[in-house]
């Protein structure tokens, strides 16, 4: 089993966490991506990011004296956001450690694919970013079916927890014989499940560290999900999709309030 994850924007350099096993496995395509930002002017840049001067600065500047293999930092803890949080790594124990680096799988538009413990450096390419390289009009014609292909070799199981930006970098080119089960994370709305950006992606970090600490191996732990309110719902879910429901939140005073959130 192999569970796709979305990296996140932030991220930060760590030196006193976790050593870095390795570097990532497509090294050489990251480097290849990094030669073409090089090629571009600040403005092309900040067009590409679709960002403001405050963020772009720091980002151009890092940018022309980044190293992708030295002064590293494991993924996992590189990347920061609210699915980093829920999912915690910085308290994982061995165990959980030694299993999300065999089970979990980062998907990124700069590195492809990384394994938790692959070293990294802070870097600014969503997937969904129309950077034209090597004859291809963006990130998604440049991965092509390459992360597909590793994972194929991995795994007959691949659990989808990304958003939809990466799994569709990967998900498409998946051959028939691997099975995709994407985890949905809603509340009902008129009959309809709704799903909540900032609820899926503290549910999403939640799954990984809840498979982390029982060890789950196959669909049936992940049905077993409790955390956060959410319940599995069969009557809502297929060989494909697993739907996880929770209450939806109280109303007082005029506004929406979880008492959990």
């Amino acid at each position: 089993m192999r569970i796709l994850i979305s990296p996140a924007k932030k991220m930060v350099v760590e030196p006193d966490g976790f050593p870095v096993q390795a570097l990532p496995q497509f090294i050489g395509q990251a480097e290849r991506l990094r030669a073409r930002l090089l090629e571009l002017s600040y403005a092309q840049l900040r067009t590409l990011w679709r960002c403001s001067d405050r963020i772009a600065g720091p980002c151009y500047a890092a940018l022309q004296h980044q190293s992708l293999r030295q002064s590293l930092t494991p993924a996992i803890l590189s990347f920061q956001g609210i699915q980093y949080q829920y999912m915690a790594p910085g308290v994982f124990s061995d165990a959980e450690l030694h299993y999300v680096q065999e089970h979990v799988r980062i998907l990124s538009g700069f590195y492809g694919l990384l394994r938790p413990l692959d070293g990294v450096t802070p870097y600014r390419l969503e997937m969904q970013a129309r950077l034209e390289v090597d004859g291809c009009r963006d990130l998604y014609a440049f991965w092509g079916g390459r992360l597909a292909r590793q994972l194929a070799e991995e795994t007959r199981l691949v659990v989808d927890l990304a958003s939809r930006e990466y799994s569709k970098s990967v998900l498409p080119h998946l051959p028939a014989d691997v099975r995709t089960v994407t985890c949905v994370f809603g509340t009902l709305s008129d009959g309809r499940v709704l799903e909540q950006g900032t609820q899926c992606k503290m549910a999403r970090g939640e799954m990984v560290r809840y498979l982390a600490e029982c060890g789950g191996q196959d669909v049936q732990a992940l049905r077993g999900f409790d955390r956060l309110r959410y319940v599995y719902c069969p009557e809502r879910s297929d060989e494909t999709r697993l739907v996880f429901l929770r209450p939806p939140a109280q109303r007082h005073g005029g506004r929406d309030r979880d008492p959990e959130d």
